[in-house]
């Protein structure tokens, strides 16, 4: 009897293949084995997309985009905290240059994208408006709070608050995440799904059972790990190319952020390009509002431990780009449904964010 397994090969082999590459570091390596670290990250990144879709379409909306954001989010958080604690004082902004990199990513670029492929390939799209309401609320909130808010407070000097600041900012960061998650997964988790029926093939293919559906979310955390792990351990190279064209090392933190969110990032544009742009919004702003709800509180405790005073707020540049994406996302999603204009709209606006981090 031939023996067949419950997954494709492929998806099984690319992370165990990364973390050798990641464990190889430990034996030196030159400019040829960087060149199999970014092999081996973009076959992680593939394969967490692979069994995120494999999770999701087990488990429905919303609680499938839910698992792939939290999941990448408590990853992202544990490589801050482990960067801020071993670089000491010169990391205080790591987690507010971290944190706004993550959403500008997110709200524009990625949800960009996505807008754009799928009004090119439908021309419109449709989504629920309440449960994209509710999210852009909570996240609205939450950064205004914890990345504008430093900056005009008068206890201590801006742009950071004193501890008991911090500590009151990082329990209204964890109620509101925490009432949105009740909201998505329990009280009106009907505000999460899609309007309509799609043409997707995959929505009406039959679940995975529990057990394939159970080993893809343990190779789904492997995955993420190794392309957490794998992108610490390129950014030094990252760093020494951006330094070398002259451009400013504050790019660093964003190309290791849309490496972090590169899953997220495809996961949502395949359910865009597939007419599931509820599923693309979902995982969207649910992560931007995973990614800040809890790594805030996090550095929160981190600092309260350490005495490292954490540097939260961003400056008069990051605000305008800041509140202009706030205000692009809300008119673009207002009436429940999309087109490409919407997405070219976000797409400029992240073109912007990057020229003016290399010409500020």
């Amino acid at each position: 009897m031939k023996f067949q397994l419950p997954l494709p090969l492929w998806t099984i082999v690319a992370p165990v293949f990364a973390w050798l590459a990641y464990a190889g570091l430990a034996l030196g390596g030159g400019g040829a084995y960087l060149i199999l670290l970014a092999v081996a990250l973009i076959g992680g990144v593939l394969a967490a997309v692979y069994h995120a879709e494999v999770v999701a379409h087990r488990v429905g909306e919303p609680f499938g985009t839910l698992v792939l954001a939290i999941a990448v989010t408590v990853i992202e958080v544990s490589l801050i905290v482990s960067l801020m604690l071993a670089g000491g004082p010169e990391t205080t902004a790591l987690a507010r240059d971290t944190v706004f990199a993550a959403v500008m990513i997110i709200l524009t670029a990625i949800v960009g994208l996505c807008l754009v492929v799928g009004g090119a390939r439908y021309k419109e799209q449709v989504f629920g408006i309440h449960g994209v309401s509710a999210a852009l609320v909570t996240l609205t909130a939450i950064l205004v709070l914890t990345l504008i808010l430093p900056n005009y407070t008068t206890s201590i000097a801006g742009p950071v608050f004193n501890y008991l600041q911090q500590g009151f900012i990082a329990i209204v960061s964890l109620i509101l995440y925490g009432t949105f998650v009740l909201v998505q997964t329990v009280r009106h988790r009907d505000f999460f799904l899609p309007p309509e029926a799609t043409n997707d093939e995959d929505a009406h293919a039959a679940p995975p059972s529990n057990k394939i559906t159970a080993l893809s979310f343990l190779l789904l955390l492997v995955c993420l790990g190794v392309v957490v792990l794998l992108a610490k351990a390129l950014s030094p190279s990252i760093e020494a190319g951006v330094v070398s064209v002259g451009a400013p090392k504050s790019l660093v933190g964003v190309i290791i952020a849309a490496v972090v969110l590169l899953p997220e990032g495809l996961a949502a544009w395949r359910a865009a390009k597939n007419n599931r742009l509820q599923t693309s919004l979902n995982l969207a702003l649910g992560s931007a509002l995973a990614s800040i709800g809890l790594t805030i509180p996090a550095v929160a405790v981190l600092s309260s431990f350490t005495g490292l005073t954490i540097t939260l707020g961003i400056d008069v540049k990051s605000t305008v780009l800041l509140i202009l994406s706030l205000i692009t996302i809300m008119l673009s999603l207002s009436t429940g449904r999309t087109n490409i204009l919407h997405g070219i709209v976000l797409l400029v606006i992240f073109a912007v964010y990057l020229f003016t981090i290399i010409v500020p």
